[in-house]
């Protein structure tokens, strides 16, 4: 990253809002070396000469060739980036394109550069309108709607700019996938050098990811909408001006049968100091202007929820409440480890949520020390396969079940499950140790959404990098945890780390899932006895329609399957290939295209939202 005197000034704003701490951390994540370095990278992959002029000859055998009008408000445009604009549009290898300009310059600069690069291009297509007066971004925007004759629609901002394959992708997706009625891109930065436009702050996108939507707007660009979703949701709202678009993409996702996503750059959005882009701090109104949006829209979809600022601007942290007081079952697998166990249970009774049991379940325990351990949690001698009973510190009710088996992870939590009572169940392991207090309420409030099927949590290794902030399937060849290594308090791309967002999976050493789906999913794959047992469960209830919820907001530090010990036997290294090809075998379909929830743009070596390498 050069320094200049702009980075400096800008440095020195940051430091003032973040805070020496915070500032820290956010410049080691902007200082990440990059594996893939982007601008080559973009380069080598955006649609040459030869691929677009295919693409216009594709167009023509189109099942469906709507007509896509563009929006573009106009405020005072600068010459050089109006007309890199309008080239960018003209540019399109799909021809069927409307440009609405609404215009609410007080002079008509912008006109005669309109009018006049139409007449020396001969472009028909190009729509404009000058507005009597500036009535702000949102009615400006409406203005360029009510211009607009497509049967879809699409926004540009009036400085940045479209690839020239945008809106063909746009077309072929909707080819594709007819049930589609909002598509998105992934999208980068510009920024004017002596050497021309350099790329950069590529932002490669999921596909739609309502949780992640609920922390910031990361749809942002280039957003598209068929015109019977904008007509139903009636445009921009004035009341949201510089969250405008965050407003108006909650309820267009709310109303669409179906949200696609082009895993392609297909939007360039320029950087210079005013704009958002470089300076989020130029726009302190526009993110509580996005809080609004957000409050707004869980009213309209009757979703109690608490919306506050994160501290990087644009990012919200969404509260939801428990209704009423349920019980959750917390089931601990076990075997030897009084240590680790006491430090587990130590944290559990530091929760301020009080009404939840703990059910342990001893596994072939060797040492004398975990069985006095035993004891002086239980005050009552137990019967059959329950080996005692007793109560915390708090109160809550401990039982200690033995499985007799071997070990098997998912068996053993299967058999646990069947003495519990709680409308939800905790699956955690015995070297986990919770670190957030209001951990229950927190993951309770998730749980009882009901499109929420499971929600999991941040761990920490021992020495205070992340252990696991997800897991993305086909990451080494099946799956992995996102961020191992990532110092606490650094955020990652995106800060992904640090935001509530969906993911296909979270691990089983800390998640959350009620009775009913537990029981509706016939809870863990007992053929798979140690490895990807929870991958597998989480795939299962994805497949159910459900959503697997990533809350950062429950910490903990895990000290990594101390119990299980390590696979070094010629048997455990036969059983962890079995379990594999188990896997391969069962979820081959979605191995092969690829984790909806992970960019296919990433790599499928790093665990850090690193580029994919280029052949």
């Amino acid at each position: 990253m050069k320094i200049t005197p702009y980075r400096i000034k800008k440095g020195i704003r940051y430091l003032k809002h973040y805070g020496p701490k915070a500032f820290w951390n956010r410049l080691l994540d902007k200082l990440e070396p990059e594996d893939v370095p982007y601008g080559p990278w973009y380069e080598r992959h955006r649609a040459g000469a030869q691929e677009l002029e295919q693409q216009a000859g594709q167009e023509k055998k189109f099942a469906c060739r709507p007509l896509v009008s563009i929006v573009v408000p106009c405020y005072q445009t600068p010459e050089e980036y109006l007309i890199a604009m309008l080239d960018s549009v003209r540019q399109q290898s799909y021809s069927r394109w409307q440009l609405c300009l609404a215009d609410a310059t007080p002079s008509d600069e912008v006109e005669e550069l309109v009018k006049a690069y139409c007449r020396q291009h001969r472009e028909e297509r190009v729509v404009y309108e000058r507005l009597e007066k500036n009535l702000g971004i949102a009615q400006n925007t409406n203005a360029g709607i009510g211009m607009a004759q497509g049967e879809w629609i699409g926004f540009l901002d009036h400085d940045d700019l479209l690839a020239p394959e945008a809106l063909y992708e746009i077309v072929l997706l909707i080819n594709r996938e007819p049930e589609n009625e909002a598509i998105y891109s992934d999208e980068d930065q510009v920024e004017d050098t002596r050497h021309g436009l350099k790329h950069g702050s590529p932002h490669f996108k999921p596909d739609f990811s309502p949780d992640l939507l609920r922390s910031n707007n990361y749809i942002t660009h280039f957003f598209c909408v068929k015109r019977s979703i904008l007509e139903q949701t009636g445009g921009f709202r004035a009341e949201f001006n510089g969250a405008q678009d965050y407003d108006l993409i909650l309820r267009c996702t709310q109303k669409a049968r179906k949200v696609g996503h082009v895993p392609k750059v297909l939007y360039h959005w320029r950087v210079h100091g005013n704009s958002t882009a470089d300076n989020p701090l130029s726009k302190p109104y526009a993110y509580e202007a996005g809080r609004h949006a957000l409050e707004q829209h869980l009213a309209r979809i009757g979703q109690p929820g608490q919306v506050s600022q994160l501290p990087h601007f644009g990012y919200y942290r969404v509260k939801y409440p428990v209704a009423g007081n349920p019980l959750v079952s917390i089931l601990i697998p076990n075997k030897d480890q009084p240590d680790t166990l006491r430090r587990c249970i130590q944290s559990l009774e530091c929760s301020t949520w009080k009404n939840f049991e703990v059910i342990i379940v001893e596994n072939n325990s060797q040492e004398p020390a975990i069985f006095e351990y035993y004891q002086k949690l239980c005050g009552n001698k137990g019967q059959g396969k329950v080996y005692g009973t007793g109560t915390l510190r708090g109160g809550q009710p401990v039982k200690v079940v033995v499985w007799e088996g071997g070990f098997n992870y998912s068996a053993i939590n299967n058999f646990g499950a069947g003495y519990a009572e709680g409308e939800y169940f905790v699956l955690l392991n015995n070297d986990i140790e919770i670190i957030t207090p209001d951990w229950l309420e927190e993951m309770l409030g998730n749980c009882q959404r009901p499109e929420v099927g499971i929600v999991g949590a941040r761990l920490y290794y021992p020495d205070n990098t992340v252990q696991h902030a997800g897991i993305v399937v086909g990451i080494d060849g099946i799956a992995a945890n996102m961020f191992p290594g990532l110092r606490r308090g650094q955020e990652g791309y995106y800060h992904k780390a640090a935001i509530q967002l969906n993911y296909s999976a979270v691990t089983a050493a800390c998640l959350m899932v009620s009775r009913e789906i537990y029981q509706k999913v016939h809870g863990l794959e007992e053929r798979l006895a140690v490895a990807f047992n929870d991958l597998d469960f989480c795939l299962r209830v994805g497949r159910e329609g459900y959503l697997v919820v990533y809350d950062p907001f429950v910490e903990a530090y895990h000290y990594e399957s101390k119990s299980r010990g390590r696979e070094d036997t010629r048997e455990k290294v036969r059983r962890f290939g079995e379990e594999i090809e188990f896997i391969r075998t069962r979820w081959i379909d979605l191995l092969k295209k690829g984790d909806p929830y992970y960019n296919p743009n990433f790599s499928l070596k790093k665990c850090n939202y690193a580029l994919k390498p280029w052949k």
